[in-house]
């Protein structure tokens, strides 16, 4: 039986991985809160019901049967901002954790309902892809803010969802999805950068972003020329 907790696992485990490497233990338990001696445990379980392949000192991936779980997890995930985004007023900075509480609970029929009310989005607030009902994820071509060279204009397409506070902050810049920028100079010295903005309320306006901040803000490639 897929618990909650098996879904929160499988979750973590999917994003941990993306960089290519298994998801140890260690990092699992960092990004749950939870303990390491509890995170063997529940590998252990994962690895017995076929979700996931488990090495000692090694760490995690998903099995297919894991990853199509996470997938449909992280589909009503972003489904559920959106939604809290677009038709309840819910601010982007809080919608990811009442997205927490929700996704365990909706049906598949009130997952299809709440997509095809949103008209089948390919991307959530934040600008992570949305997978669609058979586990397919929209293509980006994204690097972060401060590998963009200077003059070269690009387009906001991505700020993790996790840290309300950073979204708050890069909101106040004018730093959302689809928002038009361009990098007029990086510091060498701090790593922040002069950043232009062009927003459809406030127009042209200029900031200058840490690095610190920088790192947390995904654009798309200068070689990419389509839009989403």
């Amino acid at each position: 039986m897929v618990t909650r907790s098996v879904e929160d696992y499988l979750k973590a485990i999917y994003k941990l991985q993306q960089n290519g490497s298994p998801a140890t233990t260690n990092a699992i338990a960092e990004s749950m809160g939870l303990r390491a001696a509890s995170v063997t445990a529940m590998l252990q379980q994962l690895s017995k019901q076929g979700l996931a392949e488990y090495r000692r000192y090694k760490g995690a991936y998903l099995t297919d049967g894991g990853m199509a779980t996470a997938l449909r997890v992280i589909r009503r995930h972003r489904l559920i901002e959106l939604y809290l985004n677009q038709h309840l007023g819910v601010p982007w900075d809080c919608v990811h954790d009442e997205a927490e509480r929700l996704e365990h609970a909706i049906t598949p029929y009130l997952e299809e309902r709440i997509d095809a009310k949103l008209g089948y989005p390919s991307f959530d607030p934040h600008g992570a892809p949305i997978p669609s009902s058979t586990g397919a994820l929209p293509v980006q071509d994204l690097v972060p803010l401060l590998d963009l060279p200077p003059d070269t204009p690009s387009v906001v397409r991505h700020i993790p969802d996790d840290d309300p506070e950073l979204l708050r902050y890069v909101a106040s810049l004018g730093l959302k999805p689809d928002v038009r920028i361009t990098v007029k100079e990086h510091d060498p010295a701090t790593g922040s950068v002069l950043l232009s903005v062009v927003s459809p309320s406030e127009g042209e306006t200029t900031h200058e972003v840490s690095r610190a901040v920088g790192q947390h803000i995904f654009v798309r490639r200068p070689s990419i020329g389509n839009e989403r």
